[in-house]
């Protein structure tokens, strides 16, 4: 009887090689989690109507847990909702913990004021996030939904895509375009 040492030598290399397949897929996993995390405390950080030093964010497999404390229910939803919009993130755990009576936030801070400073961070955000934008020259306002784009661009192209990136950020109603477009 011949014995064929084939099968049982590739089925030994294979569950040798697997460990390390499964460390290299556990570092890129981590990798990309540190990495919404950073893009997580950014979007927060950005935003003036939340205290970004009192959220704290944790990501694990793409999803992002929230905690600490904010000033009202509003800026809760507001805090998930921003992240929500991030690419790669699959759910937002929101733990926040409200601190101040709702009743008296609510009162302070009109929810179109809120919707204004949501719509220009998301839009912000997109913009520097996006590795065809130089989003750090480009000023973005908004009032009663209208954002206002203006700085400078670099290309029609670049122009387009800004103009068209805020026009499909979720509550917009208008974009008033005062761009320029300059040669590097």
């Amino acid at each position: 009887m011949k014995f064929n040492l084939t099968k049982p030598i590739l089925i030994c290399g294979f569950l040798l090689s697997s460990p390390s397949l499964l460390a290299a897929q556990k570092w890129q996993d981590k990798a990309l989690d540190a990495w919404i995390d950073g893009k997580a405390e950014t979007t927060l950080m950005f935003n003036t109507n939340l205290s970004a030093f009192d959220i704290n964010t944790d990501v694990n497999h793409q999803v992002i847990t929230l905690t600490g404390k904010v000033d009202s229910e509003i800026e809760k939803d507001l805090a998930e909702e921003l992240l929500l919009t991030l690419e790669q993130v699959k759910s937002v755990n929101n733990h926040l913990t409200v601190m101040a009576d709702p009743a008296i936030s609510l009162q302070e801070k009109t929810i179109n004021t809120l919707t204004d400073a949501k719509i220009n961070t998301v839009v912000k955000t997109k913009l520097l996030m996006d590795q065809n934008i130089d989003g750090t020259d480009i000023d973005v306002d908004t009032t009663d939904r209208v954002v206002t784009l203006s700085g400078k661009v670099y290309s029609d192209t670049e122009h387009d895509l800004v103009v068209s990136i805020a026009q499909n950020t979720n509550d917009v109603k208008e974009v008033e375009d005062e761009l320029t477009i300059v040669s590097h």
